[in-house]
């Protein structure tokens, strides 16, 4: 009896133990989150003190990512709001209100009461009601070391017309869908027929002409054994579409589109063309192993027809100095036809290069970027002419591979604004602005310029010392007697040169 009873008390004595440590890790998992929605609260507080409205001509923003960037309905501008910038060991979040005025390409911060909270990766649509409405929903904030994250789930309206922001309301959001009424500013939970997306992560919504909803890629993960998740990159489409003659009931439809299908990738960016083709930028895939993590970053165009089912490659023409060029090549052989074109090769056709760039960990990351055509020799077709060095076998000006850019589409002409791609385990957080003509397809046009090299980049560190300075940084912690001018040493902060092997590990942006 008296053994049984001791293996029936450590029995009980294991069970107590471990939940202790549950209720431990229960307890911190409570104050981190804690911490972080009093650091959200913290930031409030400042941003309570702006009572006025406050438009300032600005240079370009900062370098970020998972921002938003919307056409304004009615005028010639764009609106970026939020985002976040990590420069290697702190995690900055924003909250600031950017307006580009395509025109006058000029850039103008507004400084409007009451905004939402600071937040990156949430969702953005305009719609012309009331004069001009930005809607923003969810979005995450991440603490200073970027260990933790305060997930939002709450919706506001910016009056576009009188500057104003408004907070409609909130709720819990599942893997489920709804749909919001813009006149009686209610949600409604829809139920559609047939089989939908599996839950994941990073998917990307547009609307087609006939008013139905077009849902693709993502990502997600799943467990393959224990403590090892294996990420996938969906490429799988859906519609959703109304009923007909069935008020208020949708129903999803698994698509496969023909064509030139985009390979799977997460992390791309998309916006709707003027013909009411759906475009889609960049993106990364990422090759996994046990141990080790390659991403490819992207810098393709391609084009989605709903109407006829299918993906097409968005291939730039190149601009008119470039075709006469061509033309004068082909003349100058016999019968008109260039060696290449006798050879069966194509005459000026792109070439994406893949550059792939190794870290001093060993991690790897390739980024493929578009050059201009090659002659015979391997050199920059040229000729005698006396045109300049416009040319004479210029690489053609293009982004650079990437990930979370902002795209938005205003007047037939795509604008793409930042985002990030990764050198190691170093990332570039991007602020640059390129213009394409969607009508002409000819070539890019660059309206701000940014060198990769001169990002500044802090490496990490694990002293208790530095830890607490991380904690200084803007998204986090800032002091009393130091938080006023937060702010505007932000704006004026210079960057500081990077080391020479990451400058050298770099693409630069004129290739």
């Amino acid at each position: 009896m008296g053994k049984k009873g001791k293996k029936e008390k450590k029995g009980r004595g294991a069970e107590k133990t471990a939940a202790k440590v549950e209720k431990k890790v229960s307890k911190r998992s409570r104050k981190e989150e804690e911490d972080l929605e009093a650091l959200i609260a913290h930031f409030q507080a400042l941003d309570a003190r702006k009572t006025r409205i406050v438009e300032t001509p600005c240079s370009p923003p900062s370098p970020r990512l998972n921002a938003s960037l919307s056409a304004h309905p009615e005028k010639e501008e764009l609106i970026l709001f939020g985002g976040e910038y990590f420069n290697g060991q702190k995690t900055f979040v924003y909250n600031e209100l950017y307006v580009y005025n395509i025109r006058k390409d000029a850039w103008t911060k507004v400084e409007i009461p009451n905004p939402p909270p600071r937040r990156c990766a949430h969702q953005a649509v305009v719609v012309p009601q009331g004069g001009g409405q930005l809607w923003i929903f969810g979005g995450e904030f991440a603490s200073p070391d970027g260990e933790h994250f305060y997930h939002y789930r709450d919706l506001w309206v910016l009056h576009l017309a009188t500057r104003t922001w408004e907070q409609v309301r909130d709720y819990i959001y599942y893997n489920d869908l709804y749909a919001f009424n813009l006149d009686a500013f209610t949600w409604s939970r829809l139920s559609p027929s047939g089989t939908g997306p599996t839950p994941r992560s990073g998917c990307q919504m547009t609307v087609t002409a006939q008013g139905s909803i077009v849902i693709y890629g993502g990502y997600s993960k799943q467990r393959v054994r224990k403590d090892v998740d294996r990420g996938t990159q969906h490429s799988d489409m859906f519609l959703l579409k109304a009923e007909e003659g069935r008020e208020g009931r949708w129903a999803w439809t698994r698509v496969n589109p023909s064509g030139a299908k985009p390979t799977p990738r997460s992390g791309f960016s998309v916006a709707v063309a003027p013909n009411h083709q759906t475009l889609l930028f960049g993106g990364v895939c990422d090759d996994e192993e046990d141990e080790s993590l390659e991403g490819h970053f992207l810098s393709d165009l391609h084009f989605y027809d709903p109407v006829r089912n299918r993906w097409f490659a968005g291939q730039l023409k190149g601009s008119k100095v470039e075709k006469r060029r061509r033309r004068r090549g082909r003349k100058g052989e016999p019968g008109g036809s260039s060696k290449q074109e006798l050879k069966g090769t194509p005459a000026q056709e792109p070439l994406q290069v893949a550059r792939e760039l190794v870290a001093e960990d060993g991690t790897a990351a390739t980024i493929q970027q578009g050059l201009a055509a090659r002659g015979p020799a391997g050199q920059p077709e040229s000729d005698d002419s006396d045109d300049g060095p416009s040319e004479a076998g210029v690489p053609a000006v293009e982004p650079s591979a990437r990930s979370s850019a902002m795209l938005a589409v205003k007047h037939g002409r795509l604008y793409l604004y930042g985002g990030m791609f990764e050198a190691g385990d170093r990332q570039v957080t991007l602020s640059d602005l390129y213009c394409l003509d969607l009508h002409k397809m000819e070539e890019w046009t660059v309206l701000v310029e940014m060198d990769p090299e001169s990002q500044e980049w802090l490496e990490e560190t694990d002293s208790e010392e530095d830890s607490d300075e991380v904690k200084g940084a803007e998204g986090g912690g800032e002091s009393e007697e130091d938080e006023d001018s937060g702010e505007e040493a932000r704006e004026q902060r210079p960057s500081a040169a990077p080391s020479e092997p990451f400058a050298d590990s770099l693409p630069r942006t004129e290739q």
